[in-house]
């Protein structure tokens, strides 16, 4: 019967616990992201009829004059706004819901990878706000005014409260995506993904998912589909020039932290360890020599 060693077991037992730890760290977050999403949308229940009303604002602008929206469903009246509070109440919470997510993972990060995700990580929460304002602010308008212009004279266009929200919540989604197309493009870059020289020359191809893109992404309709195709591909083009010069700037710092390295002079610790290492080699090798001539004096002995 085989002994167990308890050293094993204190092994175990460490690796162990570091996950654990990290578990319990994680759910410490989750918690702390759900009850901040709860708070805000109890806080904005309180006023969901008024967020409800300037949220179709840009809606409302465009109704036959006397015509007000409609709620088919039963308990649209009360379901619709709620909904509203609570998808305004995650929206709201994404820069702390990132910034537990990088408190949780910034530990295992070296000191270059934190210096280049965090810019990025801010860069890409300001990104997705001017994505949903530019949503609210260029295409609503745009969308609403088409749309109210095409309905021909015996149709009175007075949309759901429930569909205004389903379309308008897709439509922020889908520019706040849009709208990290940046981000994307750096991070392939620096990832060594591709080059700038290599989008550069698929351009074209670039432009043609940009539009299919828009096509998935937004309703029906030419309008949303062209004002989110546009952006994606500017906002690529930008993307490629801050990749082109973020990708030259760590060349140039790589290339500097290798000329300090081969003129800094060897430390007393990296002495020893060079000289350690030199001695061990050099026994090594007298080892396998005399087990060489150890074997031809046994090889020469048998042949006698």
């Amino acid at each position: 019967m085989s002994k167990t060693d308890p050293n094993d077991n204190d092994q175990g037992v460490e690796q162990e616990t570091p996950f654990l730890s990290h578990l319990v760290e994680l759910r410490d977050r989750l918690l702390r992201i759900v009850g901040l999403v709860l708070i805000l949308t109890v806080a904005l229940m309180a006023v969901a009829n008024d967020l409800y009303y300037y949220f179709s604002l840009p809606l409302q602008g465009y109704l036959v004059e006397g015509n007000k929206m409609l709620a088919i469903g039963v308990i649209s009246p009360v379901f619709t706004p709620f909904k509203l509070a609570l998808i305004a109440a995650f929206f709201l919470s994404v820069p702390y819901v990132l910034h537990q997510i990088w408190s949780f993972i910034a530990p295992g990060l070296y000191k270059h990878e934190k210096k280049l995700a965090l810019p990025l990580l801010v860069s890409s929460i300001i990104l997705f706000y001017l994505g949903m304002a530019f949503a609210y602010y260029v295409v609503f308008p745009l969308v609403f005014e088409f749309t109210s212009n095409f309905a021909s004279e015996g149709i009175d266009y007075r949309p759901d409260i429930a569909s205004y929200l389903d379309f308008a919540i897709k439509l922020f989604f889908a520019f706040g995506v849009a709208f990290e197309v940046p981000i994307a493009t750096i991070m392939l870059i620096l990832a060594g993904v591709t080059t700038p020289e290599a989008l550069s020359q698929k351009r074209p191809y670039i432009i043609v998912g940009a539009f299919v893109v828009g096509m998935l992404l937004t309703p029906p309709d030419i309008i949303s589909q062209t004002l989110l195709a546009l952006p994606m591909w500017l906002l690529f083009e930008v993307g490629v020039i801050f990749g082109r010069i973020m990708k030259r700037k760590r060349e140039e710092e790589t290339a500097a932290e290798e000329a300090e390295q081969e003129e800094a002079p060897l430390s007393s610790e990296e002495m020893e360890a060079e000289m350690e290492a030199e001695l061990e080699r050099a026994i090594a090798e007298e080892e396998a020599l005399n087990k060489d001539d150890n074997t031809d004096s046994s090889n020469d002995t048998k042949k006698d």
